[in-house]
């Protein structure tokens, strides 16, 4: 194989990608005009995309590898992802006809790559959304002192959650993610500092010595499926990069999308390792999964108070980026997708119950948090954020294969993520399934649908 296997080539695919924008700017009363975010209203959107349910488990996770392990986990997976963002950003200003992945999965790979990764991305909008209506569900029953059965309130949770992203033009979202950035912010806030004030941990025994379990490195070392749990999880609290590649489509100028990234992502580093590393250091091994619960009853009710309405909009927002994917891939070259007809307002309305509704049943199925998450990362995310990008950067640079031996190096440094991403997606995917068995038997994990509580409130 050649070096110009690799190099940018014209696209054979089902149709041409021209250099133009999916969304044109319309005015109007019978069309929408979606082309209306600047770059600093998408790097709040960037940030409470990542920012969300992702950021209630790290500390768990950081008990499971230790301060040093959790710690670089963290920079590495963010430092990552932030640069796989810029990699598609690159490869889709080329080809602005391109609203998804999929689609520029369909520059470099044709048809068949195009669906593998539309269906890996709907998917992954899917279990995000599931999580956050398992987040959800907690809240309530944490504020309700467990009063209906979880299905219940998770029901109300996916509800909601379908409105809220029925919402078609992420602009008109803009108010909502403000306000649920600030909302989850405020809650994690609140459990840090709540946990920093007693001299033990509220899950810790309350009378005579005891053992925080706060380590630089684990002791005793975790399993192999132990630790892939928790670096899976780590990794997915910062990997839906994929989910900005949409978004572009609505910005006014889409050239501003890098400093939306390194704003929106620089951040998430910081606030993931703080978080982080304190909530850990002063709960050690009697940490909460969510990490909202581990400052005890009555920290844990204001903070799912204050964090409720975060924890909701994250699943509006993952909800209406796959919806969103559905609903062009329907509708594309055609007038109902931004004209107000009834085929567009079904479609719409159809893509987005539908995700939530799957959303639900896997939700209802993978009841424990942390292991849906770790699931997210290993079996979506390992070929969406690590093995696509990489591909995506070695499609355009096939020439520094053959070129100085500083751009060998950067060429084999690319190359390696594929079978890197290979071995996340397959072992991570066998030690969450394995951890998920243990839970089932162990009685972790009662049944499918259950009504137990969720939030430990009872």
């Amino acid at each position: 194989m050649s070096s110009s296997d690799f190099k940018a080539r014209p696209n054979t695919s089902s149709f041409m990608f021209k250099n133009t924008e999916i969304f044109q700017t319309r005015d109007g009363q019978n069309s929408v005009n979606f082309r209306t975010l600047t770059w600093p209203i998408v790097a709040v959107l960037f940030l409470k995309i990542q920012f969300s349910t992702g950021v209630l488990s790290i500390p768990t996770a950081m008990h499971t590898l230790g301060a040093v392990g959790g710690s670089l986990s963290i920079i590495s997976w963010c430092a990552w992802t932030q640069y796989t963002a810029i990699i598609m950003g690159d490869f889709r200003a080329k080809h602005g006809g391109c609203h998804s992945i999929a689609d520029l999965a369909e520059v470099v790979g044709g048809r068949i790559l195009k669906e593998a990764i539309g269906l890996l991305f709907i998917f992954a909008n899917v279990l995000c959304a599931g999580s956050a209506i398992i987040a959800t569900s907690t809240a309530l029953n944490a504020l309700s002192l467990h009063a209906a059965c979880t299905v219940w309130w998770a029901l109300i949770a996916a509800t909601l959650i379908a409105f809220c992203a029925s919402i078609r033009k992420l602009e008109n979202l803009t108010f909502l993610t403000w306000a649920g950035f600030a909302s989850v912010f405020s809650a994690v806030l609140i459990v840090v500092i709540a946990v920093t004030i007693p001299d033990r941990p509220a899950a810790a025994p309350q009378r005579g010595p005891f053992e925080l379990g706060f380590h630089a490195f684990p002791v005793p070392a975790p399993s192999f499926a132990e630790g892939m749990v928790a670096s899976c999880t780590i990794f997915v609290s910062s990997s839906n990069t994929g989910a900005f590649i949409p978004v572009i489509s609505e910005m006014k100028s889409p050239k501003d999308y890098n400093k939306a990234v390194y704003t929106s992502m620089t951040t998430l580093t910081v606030l993931y390792f703080v978080f982080g590393l304190v909530v850990y250091r002063y709960c050690g091994q009697w940490v909460a999964s969510p990490s909202l619960g581990s400052a005890g009853q009555t920290i844990k009710m204001i903070s799912y108070g204050v964090g409720l309405l975060g924890l909701i909009v994250t699943g509006c927002l993952y909800t209406h980026i796959g919806a969103k994917y559905a609903f062009v891939r329907i509708l594309r070259n055609s007038r109902h997708l931004q004209d107000n007809t009834i085929i567009h307002w079904t479609t719409w309305l159809g893509c987005t119950f539908s995700i939530v509704a799957v959303g639900f049943v896997l939700a209802e199925a993978i009841p424990i948090f942390n292991y849906l998450l770790a699931l997210l990362g290993a079996i979506v995310f390992g070929p969406v954020a690590i093995i696509f990008p990489a591909y995506l950067w070695l499609y355009d640079h096939g020439h520094y294969r053959c070129n100085s031996l500083r751009k060998k190096v950067i060429y084999a440094f690319h190359a390696f993520f594929i079978p890197f991403g290979l071995f996340i997606t397959v072992a991570g995917t066998y030690a969450v399934c394995l951890q998920i068995k243990d839970a089932y038997a162990t009685g972790q994990i009662s049944s499918v649908f259950s009504c137990a509580d969720n939030s430990n409130s009872t």
